[in-house]
């Protein structure tokens, strides 16, 4: 067959319509992955009440999740390279959906934490997978932009019907149905998968080095849990270890991969600067965001009294904001430049969260509504786009490790977002005085987190219920109000850093062969 045949060849298979329906499967995983993250928030004051958690136990819940993801994703990301992304996408989902039943079913705070730990190890089999297949799949780099802003709306649009499915459930069922609405999702996406997934993987990966695996996952892990310690806590000289043996961890992990033939991670990589300023920028950015979104939904249901539904529906302008800005991303990065739109994005969200350091109990919903959807927009631009950069700055070849490392920048910030801004909350929240004459058990449950305070003052007397609560309440708020201007001040820095580090960073026009 002669070149030009090739090329024609080649360029059929692109205008496939098959690439959109395998489109179509690639994102109920990202509805999978995003439906449970989201859910959680809303769930929180049930699992508050059932299982007893203290503070820190709730954060765990709230974070292991995605320390685990986050430690496993570039190694995840390098084995589908090796064995098949397609494979190992499938078998994440079927082990994603039989794990949301355990956490379904957890019956103490430990055992959830182990569950969460363990869906962790699941999803970051997802993630990665389907990006990097999106790259293989797409070979034309205006229909790719198109489909990776497909890819994060509908991300956008888990986040969204996460809370609103939850809450609905939250009203009919108990706090582990949020679960299992994993199932029929996870059902589809393998049967259609399955029929309409290509297969890809690199053609000559070498061996899977399972050192650097360990090494990953120690460091990663211990770094962040000694970053959250700390904040939480102080330092303490566990916490100092931890820090040490994963800073140690991630040094030699970085040192083996530029000794290895074929590296888990190739970390020339980060010599492109396009590639390394849209890493830090989806990191820095979802450290921002997510330890305010954390405790948005118990601000909307145990501060002003909202239905775990109606609080859903509170979120929604987020993700009709990072819906809509997701599907012309692309569109405006080429007439204007990647980023203008990356830094103009995020210097958005971080005027909505400075919006938000206004927040009281009784703040109308306009002012909330207005700042979740200008989030919402400025997100959708910036993941959009620095998520489509990334792609195109890589080998197909090494599109599932270059897919991992734009996630692992994703959940390490939402780790460390929960773990900092979670610790600025809860530190000022736990600083509250207890109304004199309130009973020692009591303010020390309601001293715990605000969920515990909502329950502890069942039994009290009206006016001292009313007195305890308030008190605490005023002091979340206060929590709340100090944690979104720290977020504000992240995004609106990482929009300067943005606009230096992707200078002359473009998206791609021509159509690959």
């Amino acid at each position: 067959m002669t070149s030009i045949e090739q090329r024609a060849a080649s360029t059929e298979v692109e205008r496939s319509p098959g690439r959109w329906l395998a489109l179509a499967v690639l994102v109920l995983a990202v509805l999978l992955v995003a439906v449970d993250a989201t859910v959680l928030g809303l769930a929180t004051p049930y699992i508050s009440e059932d299982l007893k958690p203290t503070g820190t136990q709730l954060l765990w819940i709230g974070d292991v999740y995605s320390f685990v993801i986050a430690g496993l994703l570039v190694s995840m990301g390098s084995l589908g390279d090796r064995i098949g992304r397609k494979k190992l996408l499938l078998i994440g989902a079927v082990a994603f959906g039989g794990v949301s039943v355990l956490n379904a079913y957890a019956t103490t705070p430990e055992l959830l934490m182990l569950a969460r730990a363990l869906l962790g190890v699941a999803g970051a089999t997802l993630m990665p997978s389907t990006l990097a297949l999106i790259r293989n799949i797409f070979h034309d780099p205006r229909e790719r932009s198109l489909a990776v802003g497909i890819w994060g709306a509908m991300a956008s649009a888990g986040a969204a019907v996460g809370p609103v499915v939850g809450g609905f459930l939250l009203e009919h069922f108990w706090w582990g149905s949020v679960f299992l609405i994993n199932l029929p999702v996870m059902a589809v996406l393998v049967v259609v998968g399955i029929k309409f997934l290509p297969e890809s993987k690199n053609p000559a990966p070498g061996p899977w080095d399972l050192i650097s695996v360990v090494l990953s996952l120690i460091g990663m892990i211990a770094v962040v849990y000694a970053i959250k310690e700390a904040a939480a806590h102080g330092i303490r000289w566990d916490v100092g270890a931890a820090g040490v043996l994963g800073v140690a961890a991630l040094t030699w992990f970085v040192r083996r991969q530029l000794t290895l033939t074929a590296p888990l991670l190739d970390m020339r990589l980060f010599r492109n600067r396009g590639f390394s300023g849209a890493v830090l920028a989806d990191l820095l950015t979802v450290l921002g965001l997510s330890g305010l979104v954390f405790f948005l939904s118990q601000f909307l249901q145990l501060v002003q009294g909202r239905r775990p539904f109606e609080a859903g529906l509170a979120e929604l302008p987020a993700a009709v904001g990072a819906v809509a800005a997701g599907l012309i991303a692309g569109v405006v990065a080429r007439r204007f430049s990647v980023r203008a739109v990356v830094a103009g994005g995020l210097a958005a969200v971080g005027l909505a969260l400075a919006a938000l350091t206004t927040l009281s109990q009784s703040t109308g919903y306009p002012l909330l509504g207005a700042s979740l959807l200008v989030v919402g927009i400025g997100a959708g631009f910036s993941f959009t786009v620095t998520a489509d950069v990334i792609l195109s700055s890589v080998p197909k070849e090494q599109a599932g490790a270059a897919s991992a490392v734009s996630e692992t920048a994703y959940e390490l910030g939402a780790a460390l977002g929960i773990a900092l801004l979670g610790s600025i909350v809860t530190g000022v929240y736990r600083g509250f005085t207890a109304p004199a004459g309130t009973p020692p058990d009591v303010a020390s449950a309601a001293h715990e987190s605000l969920g515990g305070a909502v329950e502890s003052t069942a039994g009290l007397p009206a006016h001292e219920s009313q007195a305890l609560l308030a008190s605490a309440q005023e002091a979340f708020v206060d929590g709340l109000r100090l944690a979104a201007g720290v977020g504000a001040g992240v995004l609106l820095a990482t929009a300067v850093a943005a606009w230096f580090l992707l200078k002359g960073s473009k998206l791609e026009d021509g159509v690959e062969h």
